[in-house]
Parts: C-alpha cells; sequence; structure tokens
C-alpha cells in the first residue's frame, strides 16, 4: 500500500502536500510526509507479527524510557505499516563534537531504566547463542574482507578464531537495536528520543551499550559504566560491525559500509578492549 492510499484510509482529510524517502535499513523503509509525519512499512518476512508487537512495546515503554519514542498515530499490521509525528532531533551518529561523558551517562540512565518493563511476554526473546553471532560474523568478514585495511585484518582473525566471552545469567528488557542512527539529539547533541522499537526483546542487557560502542565510541561505553558485562559488549560490537559492512555491501548502502570502516579503528586496533 502506497503512502497516500495509508494516510487516505487511516487520516481521511489530512492533506498530503509532499512525501520523501527519509531513509531504509535492516528491517524497516521509512517516508516522511509534509516534514510532520513519518510512515515506516516493515521489512520482515512476517509485517503483521512485527507491526502488531511494535505497536504493543510502544504502548507501554513510554512510562519506563527516561527519552521521548514514538506516539503512534495509527498502526495498520495489514499493510505492515505505522505512522507517528516526527520526533525532534538530529541522529546521534549525525552531531558532531558530542560531550562523550554526558551523552553516556543519559543512555546508562535510559539503558536501565527498560529494564523493569512488563514486557516479556509482548517483546518475546532474542538470545541467540554466541557462536551463531561469531559464525555470522565469519560470513560477513569473508564477504568484505578485501574493504577492510591490512592493519585491521590481524585483530579480526583473532576475534574471529577465538572463544567468545561467557554468556550473561540474565534477560532484561531492551531496546535491542540501540545504533545512534536510532537516537535522536538535541542541536547541542543531547540525547532526547530514541526510534525504531521494531527489535525489542528480553536480551543480554550488555547488548545495546555494545551497540553503541561499535557507533560512538570507547568513551561514550565507559561512561555507561559497563561493570561485568563489557566484555560481552565489545562482543557484540564486533560482530555487529561487520555485519553493517557486509549489509552495506549487499544492499549498497555505502553509508553502513562507511561507518562501519570507520568504527574499526576503535574496534580492531591492537590497543582496542
Amino acid at each position: 500500500m502506497e503512502v497516500q492510499q495509508l494516510l487516505g484510509k487511516h487520516l481521511p482529510g489530512y492533506a498530503i502536500e509532499t512525501v520523501s524517502l527519509l531513509g531504509e535499513g535492516w528491517d524497516n523503509v521509512a517516508y516522511e510526509v509534509n516534514g510532520e509525519l513519518i510512515v515506516r512499512f516493515s521489512k520482515d518476512d512476517d509485517p503483521v507479527r512485527a507491526v502488531s508487537r511494535e505497536a504493543a512495546v510502544l504502548s507501554v515503554v513510554r512510562q519506563w524510557s527516561t527519552l521521548a519514542v514514538p506516539h503512534l498515530l495509527f498502526s495498520d499490521p495489514g499493510a505492515g505499516a505505522l505512522a507517528y509525528p516526527k520526533l525532534k532531533g538530529l541522529p546521534l551518529n549525525e552531531c558532531q563534537g558530542i560531550d562523550a561523558h554526558a551523552v553516556g551517562r543519559v543512555l546508562a540512565e535510559f539503558h536501565r531504566g527498560l529494564h523493569g518493563a512488563p514486557l516479556a511476554d509482548i517483546a518475546g526473546t532474542d538470545d541467540e547463542p554466541f557462536q551463531d553471532h561469531l559464525a555470522e560474523a565469519a560470513a560477513d568478514y569473508a564477504l568484505v574482507a578485501e574493504l577492510v585495511p591490512q592493519r585491521f585484518r590481524p585483530a579480526i582473525a583473532r576475534f574471529l578464531d577465538a572463544d567468545p566471552p561467557p554468556r550473561g545469567k540474565e534477560l532484561v528488557f531492551c531496546h535491542n537495536d540501540l545504533g545512534a542512527e536510532h537516537i535522536l539529539a538535541s542541536d547541542a547533541g543531547e540525547p532526547q528520543a530514541v526510534i525504531d522499537w521494531t527489535d525489542a526483546a528480553m536480551a543480554d542487557p550488555a547488548r545495546d551499550p555494545g551497540l553503541l560502542l561499535r557507533d560512538l565510541g570507547p568513551e561514550v561505553f565507559e561512561a555507561m559504566n559497563p561493570g561485568d558485562w563489557a566484555p560481552r559488549s565489545w562482543f557484540y560490537a564486533r560482530c555487529s560491525v561487520l555485519g553493517d559492512i557486509a549489509y552495506g555491501v549487499r544492499e549498497r548502502q555505502p553509508h553502513y559500509r562507511d561507518e562501519g570502516l570507520a568504527s574499526l579503528v576503535h574496534l580492531f586496533s591492537e590497543q582496542a578492549g
């Protein structure tokens, strides 16, 4: 269903002046309407399930989140779509000169705040074995190895050959895809909102900080006081960065490729971790 048809169905009388492609990621394609609405279409194999689940999560999570979350205007599982007013802010990965310690503290509070949300029955569980993560990372690296600068290749090879860290014992409710592109910040780089809750699940509390480590670097990560789950966060960061580079190549989305390659500096240099 096209954006115009969808809005005609759910918001009759709403005047559409402009529709522009906002972006496409692993899970969704998003459009901006009149500079004020976001309309998202799921790419999931089961869009009805994915949209129904995310709508249910959003109806509860705003009570637990310390940052703003989308307030749905409507969801249409049959069309694999949902819509919400555009939240203010710039994706954090596009902000320049952020205060890493301040950002880390805000995100730590957000991260901890979600853990008690009563969403186990709605969100489900994401607890993929570490060996599966490692196997996927190895396959992704095989696809993109020739793009990786020589100075990072020994560290990547050691990582892929090593045993993963011990798994955590507890699963908590997490955003579960807390890349920097899903955090909206003020002009001063202060996190204000978190979008795209498609992958929210009961998951390892080390995963979201690992994605922030991947995208924003060790200073933000350390400001989150990672504690004993730090080795697992480094593991997720390293696996996921290889996945991002490979995704960028497969899907011809160069910003995933380029941002992933840039992150190799703090993830696979000889001094990393």
